[in-house]
């Protein structure tokens, strides 16, 4: 694998060691973030991605601006937050700039390390009410909402956004600059369009005119990062000075880790093998049921340890037999029942083979 090369905006970077990531006055300890990723990227998951170690900044899952102002239940758990949870972002939404200015203030008053502005959603529900990727195709009035999102706090704003509303519409390189101007501290790009959806590759020919349309902010390149290779090509191609990860660290939550090691020593240890994934699927469990209780974390936890056990190789009568567990007996009998067999093949300290987190298929519009 070839050695990552300097960015466009940071040519003195030794990139083997690289210069810390910077967030306005925020110092994040690597380049390396967990993207909000709905429905996964709650306070639980974070807090294993952060003991395993490597990931510079944790976004939460999207929130709803006039939730956390109307301080629904949802809204409040999804920002919930953990000692080793930092530094952390909220990821907030709306097409309201009165609704999000207000929504900043309350983070700032909650004690956020940053803000993040969703402008990269494309589930019709978001982009319906003129939020998330709908923003991209109102110049105006979203440099207007940014702006007065900024000027509300002194909390590092960031915003996260897709190349644009389609391949007519490649509005992400105007907006960058203009966001920088107005004060936005960094900005994360999925390099597809809304209409893509996340079908096609990503584009990093896009994420490089972000990256060559502001002067000093950091770009994050989003999109299609598996491994390191991955990761190295993104940087190679696009200059951008951070990774943000999502499905990526679903399928290895030790991404993180192995990106730093490679980046400081040039090798790598491997990702957990099924003894330890089996540990880190429970002690997330653990961390959701002090959360939220056992009968909602049991329900919640389905889809997560639907991915675990298939990238740990467990049979499909086993997974499915945790998958129906309602009580803690049933769930404790399906864990022994999947611990007691091992994976398919048997492997159980071995390395266990890539798996592949399905994306969202079809018309964007039917998500």
């Amino acid at each position: 694998m070839s050695s990552v090369e300097p960015t466009e905006n940071a040519k003195s970077n030794d990139t083997s060691k690289p210069l810390p990531l910077q967030f306005g006055s925020l110092t994040l300890p690597s380049r390396y973030l967990l993207s909000p990723l709905a429905g996964f990227t709650n306070l639980p998951f974070r807090r294993v991605c952060r003991e395993i170690g490597g990931v510079g900044l944790c976004t939460t899952d999207l929130v709803s601006a006039r939730g956390l102002l109307e301080e629904s239940e949802k809204s409040l758990q999804l920002i919930k937050t953990h000692e080793i949870d930092t530094p952390y972002s909220v990821q907030i939404f709306g097409p309201d700039p009165i609704e999000m200015r207000d929504a900043a203030q309350f983070l700032q008053e909650y004690g956020v390390d940053s803000i993040d502005i969703n402008m990269g959603c494309p589930v019709d529900r978001i982009t319906s009410g003129g939020a998330g990727s709908a923003m991209m195709c109102s110049s105006n009035t979203t440099l207007e909402l940014v702006q007065a999102v900024v000027e509300a706090v002194s909390t590092p704003v960031t915003v996260k956004m897709r190349l644009g509303w389609d391949d007519t519409q490649l509005s992400a390189p105007k907006f960058a600059r203009e966001f920088e101007q107005v004060g936005v501290v960094a900005v994360a790009i999925h390099g597809r369009t809304r209409e893509q959806g996340f079908q096609g590759s990503v584009n990093r020919e896009g994420i490089r005119k972000v990256v060559e349309a502001v002067d000093l902010i950091p770009v994050i390149g989003n999109g299609d990062i598996l491994n390191i290779e991955h990761a190295q090509q993104m940087f190679r191609e696009t200059g951008c000075q951070g990774i943000s990860i999502g499905r990526g660290a679903l399928a290895n939550p030790w991404i993180f880790r192995q990106l730093v090691e490679f980046e400081t020593t040039g090798s790598v240890r491997p990702p957990g093998n099924f003894d330890e994934r089996l540990s880190l699927m429970m002690r997330q469990f653990e961390y959701l049921e002090e959360l939220v209780g056992l009968r909602r974390a049991i329900s919640m936890f389905r889809k997560m340890g639907h991915w675990y056990l298939k990238g740990m190789r467990v049979r499909k009568a086993l997974r499915h037999q945790f998958q129906i567990a309602r009580s803690r007996g049933e769930l404790e009998s399906a864990l022994t029942a999947i611990r007691e067999a091992g994976p398919i093949g048997g492997q159980r300290s071995g390395v266990l083979p890539d798996m592949h987190v399905p994306v969202p298929s079809g018309p964007v519009e039917k998500w």
